[in-house]
């Protein structure tokens, strides 16, 4: 039992439409692999990058215990803390398959300016500074990283789920009404040829 018209052009249409939705799914299919491409190569740059952050991060560590055995915790308190990064130059985000991303990385060379006046100044004092100051550009070029990573998976579930809906739902829907629309037209001519030939009789 089909729910349209069964009609010629009824499978017409339906023709037209399969044709369709078929082009539509090639096209998403293909950017979903070019999307699951991109998704792991950000995925590994953001995993390059992790662990360099996590070796920085262990480098200031170990300053800030030489600094503490050196100073004590009160006294490497007083020491002025870093300037913020104020603003990050150079930032432009790329379109791709419609998704905002950050590939042009601005090289931040911070440097943390040394104290001169200061409480019973020291290199391992000034050493943490320089340490800590490194960790600023990292975490800001990981923070893009992981921003990619997330705006990549989420175009990616979306394209995915477009996708799955039209080949597992909407395709095959229509294949089933226009095979159900021809065979019914295919019966229908049979009986008006076989009526035509009982009338010629």
């Amino acid at each position: 039992m089909v729910e349209v018209t069964p009609t010629r052009g009824t499978a017409l249409a339906l023709a037209e439409e399969k044709s369709f939705l078929e082009t539509g799914f090639g096209f998403l299919d293909e950017k979903r692999m070019m999307l699951a491409a991109t998704l792991l190569r950000e995925l590994r740059a953001w995993s390059d990058l992790r662990d360099e952050y996590s070796e920085q991060i262990a480098r200031t560590v170990s300053a800030m215990k030489a600094a503490i055995t050196r100073h004590g915790l009160e006294n490497l308190q007083r020491y002025p803390v870093l300037e913020t990064l104020r603003e990050l130059p150079g930032i432009r985000q790329s379109p791709i398959l419609g998704v905002g991303l950050i590939f042009d990385m601005p090289e931040l060379q911070w440097h943390a300016p040394r104290v001169e006046n200061g409480p019973d100044l020291s290199e391992a004092a000034e050493n943490l500074r320089k340490e800590a100051a490194r960790l600023v550009p990292l975490a800001v070029r990981l923070a893009f990283r992981q921003s990619n990573v997330c705006r990549l998976l989420r175009e990616y579930r979306d394209t995915d789920r477009r996708a799955r809906a039209l080949e597992n739902v909407l395709i095959p829907e229509t294949r089933e009404k226009l095979a159900q629309i021809n065979e019914y037209l295919n019966e229908f001519d049979q009986e008006e040829a076989i009526r035509i030939r009982n009338a010629v009789r």
